[in-house]
């Protein structure tokens, strides 16, 4: 019996370590090298002698960019594509700017959990849990909503006046899946007769949504 602690606490070892969150830093910083042609999960690092205070700043999330498109919304990343000295540090933001009745339409992101600040106007917000229950509320100015991890979620501007939100991710890089396009507007196509009986609708009307989502060349 007194083999059980033990088989326990080395077990237990081994879930915790293999649930940590990244290592911590070798180094100061690690500013992401985005010319680098090398393949990594993440960037190579700058050398440190070529570095500045610029890799560590971005003006991007200031000012609203109001969107001018069937959504009405737009997102403004800043992400380590954007902020080369987020590289490794696991930490992005964006802004997302809505129209009246703008929505950001149902989407994922695989690799981070957000958590959404209203900057103004009111938003109607939710996520789905793989139960398929929806979990939502209306939040407005000053007021915050956490989306878990790989969720499917959405935001829609409830308010009359434009909106805005600043979100924040434990991800340098968090990846986005709108589900709409993911589906019909794959590359190679998803076939029709797929999406036709997963939406039990025609493959005409799966194919006219496919040509409104294909991005124009």
């Amino acid at each position: 019996m007194r083999a059980f602690p033990a088989l326990f606490l080395a077990s237990l070892a081994l879930v915790l370590g293999a649930s940590r969150a990244d290592p911590d830093l070798l180094q100061d910083v690690c500013v992401a090298d985005l010319s680098s042609g090398i393949k990594l999960n993440g960037f190579p690092c700058k050398h440190p002698s070529t570095i500045g205070a610029n890799d560590f700043f971005f003006a991007g999330l200031a000012n609203p960019n109001f969107p001018n498109n069937t959504l009405g919304s737009l997102v403004t990343a800043a992400n380590v594509e954007k902020i080369p000295g987020l590289n490794t540090l696991g930490v992005s933001m964006s802004r997302i700017d809505y129209a009246i009745g703008g929505v950001n339409p149902p989407h994922t992101h695989p690799r981070a959990s957000e958590i959404a600040f209203v900057l103004e106007g009111e938003l109607e917000v939710g996520f789905f849990t793989t139960s398929n229950v929806l979990i939502s509320k209306r939040i407005k100015k000053g007021e915050i909503f956490v989306f878990p991890k790989g969720l499917l979620h959405f935001q829609k501007n409830i308010g009359k006046t434009r909106a805005s939100a600043i979100t924040a991710f434990d991800s340098q890089f968090s990846g986005t899946q709108s589900i709409a396009t993911t589906l019909f507007a794959a590359s190679p196509t998803i076939p029709n007769d797929v999406l036709s009986k997963a939406f039990q609708i025609h493959p005409r009307e799966v194919e006219r949504i496919k040509v409104k989502l294909t991005p124009k060349k």
